[in-house]
């Protein structure tokens, strides 16, 4: 494939970065020329480039936070997102546009009225649609490279095992006390990593939770817990699904990266009403 680099070398654009080294872009426009002319998937084009330390210019400014490993690192990573509603369609969003390489995206539901407050990926226009229906239609108009897998169906246990087995890290994007725990044991049994979310009214929580760990059981304990929580009674506005989404995006970067403090043992409690944010110890 030395050709290809050598290629990608003439077809590069040369800007200087705020360092005053020379940095090599390469354009949406000839990644995708270059995919369809060496028969490789946007992804494959994007991977030799940056290897051979021509950035792809969809991520100039990922750089400065990610690196040229780290960006290779998320393109070749798998993420599962559990759930495409409130919380799962922003995260979705975001992990594309960071440039993780394969979403595995879970949701048996279509889209409601009731979700156009909140959800990104619900439209006036899609009503109706199956949600991993409209993810993998957003994904591909967000970011190429990112492959995806659906599973439009109402998991459980056993079919948590087949469709997380491969998958670097798990999202808990759902709605369902009972299902997070299961999510919990699948991933754990698995040997995955889960970053957990839940909303309810303008409150939040995030907690990433590693084989081993206490995690939800810390905080519903390992009895009966209810269907739902207080999100029941205090509806879920538009703002805080962003809010939490947005943390979980930055825990799963860091677990895939390697890099930062993570929100292992700990919850992310956030409460925009009341403008309070505070990290409690759980499950030491």
């Amino acid at each position: 494939m030395l050709d290809l680099v050598k290629k990608m070398q003439q077809l590069a654009t040369s800007i200087v970065a705020p360092d005053g080294k020379e940095k090599r872009l390469l354009p949406l426009s000839v990644v995708r020329q270059l995919a369809h002319e060496w028969g490789l998937s946007v992804r494959e084009i994007e991977i030799r480039a940056l290897k051979a330390r021509i950035l792809p210019a969809r991520y100039e400014r990922n750089q400065g936070t990610v690196g040229w490993e780290g960006q290779i690192k998320l393109l070749e990573s798998t993420v599962a997102i559990v759930g495409g509603g409130g919380l799962g369609g922003w995260v979705i969003e975001g992990l594309a546009r960071m440039g993780v390489g394969h979403l595995t995206i879970i949701d048996g539901d279509a889209f409601e009225e009731n979700n156009l407050n909140r959800q990104a990926l619900c439209t006036e226009v899609n009503l109706g649609q199956l949600k991993t229906e409209a993810a993998r239609e957003r994904v591909a108009r967000v970011n190429s490279a990112t492959e995806v897998t659906i599973h439009p169906v109402m998991a459980d246990e056993e079919s948590m095992r087949e469709m997380l087995a491969g998958a670097d890290v798990v999202v808990d994007a759902l709605d369902t006390l009972p299902t997070r725990l299961v999510l919990q044991k699948v991933a754990q049994g698995l040997g995955i990593p889960v970053v957990h979310g839940a909303i309810g009214g303008y409150v939040g929580q995030v907690m990433t939770v590693f084989p081993g760990d206490e995690g939800l059981y810390a905080l519903y304990g390992r009895g009966d817990v209810p269907e739902r929580g207080i999100e029941a009674q205090l509806g879920n506005p538009a703002a805080t699904p962003m809010m939490v989404a947005a943390w979980q995006i930055q825990e799963v970067i860091k677990i895939l990266l390697g890099t930062g403090e993570l929100l292992r043992n700990r919850l992310l409690f956030m409460d925009a009403e009341s403008g309070v944010a505070e990290v409690l110890e759980i499950g030491r």
